[in-house]
């Protein structure tokens, strides 16, 4: 008789018993190991230990059980060469036609609080990549299954009498390989965090998972779909967002949903802010949202249509009441209460997501990766703020304490609007914003003209130093009464002696905030 083998080594258990089943009944004789074992004989489905083929017992804690010539000889020889046959006649090797492998847990380990590296070493799987990548290898003769949402469909084609097809193997040989791929790289990445202060390696893996394909991505005519990066951070995050009601988010939804909720991070104090093609138009912070939000919105009433909005306090019914009444893509917020999901549940487009976390200061890092043709470039990300302490008023009139306040919430507010950008506060409210410019005064200029006699008695931040005074003449023309800027033009003298003629502080902060 022609016996059929099939080797299932797997940590996952789902699905196992049923595929085992179909296997059996197919007429494969099932290898296995350890835990795989305990399962298959609790549901009276036959099999082989892999320690009675190889005639050693699993060893060192299981740290070897299927790292064994006849295992490896059995999944890699060729069947159509002549002396791959003869070798494994000569050995009394059998030919092993199915792997069916996934990997120890090692992504939810490293997720556990305080996890010891005992523990995350342990979780190291050795034996099973080896297992795959040997099956995706000889992936003509041999089907590897690496997840239970492929057990169907192999089984499937096994029961037919075409069988598993060449698409089918070069298929699953690619998730196999993919699977090993992502493993290490999650690995290396770990232990390189746990073990190094190295933050930009030689060389450099991410690893991600899809979270939705998107009906299109930036434009129609370019597919686009939404990953997750692996492991998953524990910081609030558009990833980590739950979706409570609207229809599916979109690509540009996402992207300017990830800003308003980093920007929204910057502030303690019960704060809205207003997203507009991955910019803000209004950002305040007050005693209550619904004042932040009035505040937020009077900044520019015009562009909060078919904008995104993020909260870092749970919205209540008075928010939303007021919120209904315009047209908006996402509200973020920690959470909702019951009689606001309720007011919102009416506006049936209306993307509502929870974000737990977001009411809380986070201790934020990691890396900020942008994709270029053929690269990307990879940098820290921008969470540094430079403490009031270093910062040097270098005009001969002085800002008062309230002067400051405002000015920290200018630059927290500066630091997430396109470069070249400038901002206008009043308090711990926005009411005049421009960015995204070729030329500091224009973008001044533009911030001036929106805000009208809004300007008028209110401070100025800007992203970077000013290469002329024309942007400072432009803003005090227009009512502002304080600057704050991170200095080091080379017209540095130039700049401040615009502000002395004009009678109102200046601050540098030294510490330029450029967004690209």
């Amino acid at each position: 008789m022609d016996y059929r083998y099939a080797l299932i080594s797997v940590y996952d258990k789902e699905g196992i018993v049923d595929f085992s089943k179909g296997l059996h009944t197919l007429g494969y004789t099932i290898l296995t190991t350890g835990g795989t074992a305990a399962v298959l004989q609790k549901a009276n489905i036959p099999y082989t230990d892999v320690s009675s083929v190889t005639g050693f017992p699993e060893m060192l804690d299981g740290r070897v059980k299927t790292l064994h010539p006849i295992i490896h000889a059995g999944i890699l020889a060729r069947r159509e060469k002549k002396d791959h046959q003869k070798t494994l006649k000569e050995h009394h090797i059998n030919m092993i036609d199915v792997v069916v492998c996934n990997l120890y847990p090692f992504e939810s380990t490293i997720q556990k609080p305080n996890v010891s590296i005992e523990e995350v070493i342990e979780n190291i799987d050795i034996g099973g990549p080896t297992l795959i990548r040997a099956a995706a290898k000889n992936y003509e003769d041999v089907v590897v299954v690496t997840s239970p949402k492929h057990y169907h469909e192999v089984l499937q084609a096994l029961q037919s009498k075409k069988g598993v097809s060449a698409e089918q193997k070069e298929k699953l040989a690619i998730h196999a390989y993919a699977h090993t791929a992502q493993y290490d790289a999650m690995i290396a990445q770990y232990l390189r965090s746990r073990w190094t202060k190295e933050v930009l390696p030689e060389d450099f893996s991410i690893t991600m998972r899809k979270i939705q394909e998107m009906r299109y991505g930036e434009n129609p005519h370019q597919k686009g779909a939404f990953y997750k990066s692996l492991p998953v951070t524990k910081e609030p995050c558009i990833a980590t967002a739950e979706q409570l009601q609207g229809k599916e988010l979109s690509f540009n939804n996402i992207l300017d949903s990830n800003c308003a909720i980093e920007c929204i991070k910057e502030f303690n104090a019960p704060s809205c802010v207003i997203i507009k093609h991955a910019t803000p138009c209004g950002i305040a912070s007050a005693v209550t949202e619904l004042q932040a939000w009035n505040d937020a919105y009077a900044t520019d009433i015009y562009s909060p249509y078919g904008g995104i909005v993020a909260f870092n306090r749970e919205l209540d019914h008075e928010v939303a009441q007021e919120l209904s009444k315009y047209f908006l893509e996402v509200i973020i917020a920690p959470g909702f209460t019951p009689e606001a999901q309720q007011i919102l549940q009416s506006k049936k487009n209306l993307r509502c997501l929870g974000l737990p976390g977001l009411e809380k200061k986070q201790m934020r890092n990691g890396l900020d990766l942008r994709s270029v043709v053929g690269g990307y470039l990879i940098q820290e990300r921008d969470v540094w703020f430079a403490d009031q302490n270093t910062w040097k008023v270098v005009t001969k009139n002085k800002p008062t304490k309230e002067d400051l306040l405002s000015m920290d919430f200018a630059v927290r507010c500066v630091k997430h609007i396109k470069s070249n950008s400038v901002v206008f506060v009043k308090d711990t409210r926005t009411v005049g914003i421009g960015g995204g410019q070729t030329s500091r005064v224009d973008a001044t200029w533009i911030a001036t003209n929106k805000g009208k006699d809004n300007i008028k008695g209110s401070i100025m931040a800007s992203d970077a130093f000013f290469p002329f005074r024309d942007a400072v003449d432009v803003a005090v023309n227009a009512g502002v009464k304080a600057i704050i800027q991170p200095g080091g033009s080379i017209r540095d003298a130039e700049v401040i002696e615009a502000a002395d003629h004009h009678k109102i502080p200046m601050v540098f902060t030294g510490q330029r905030y450029f967004r690209h």
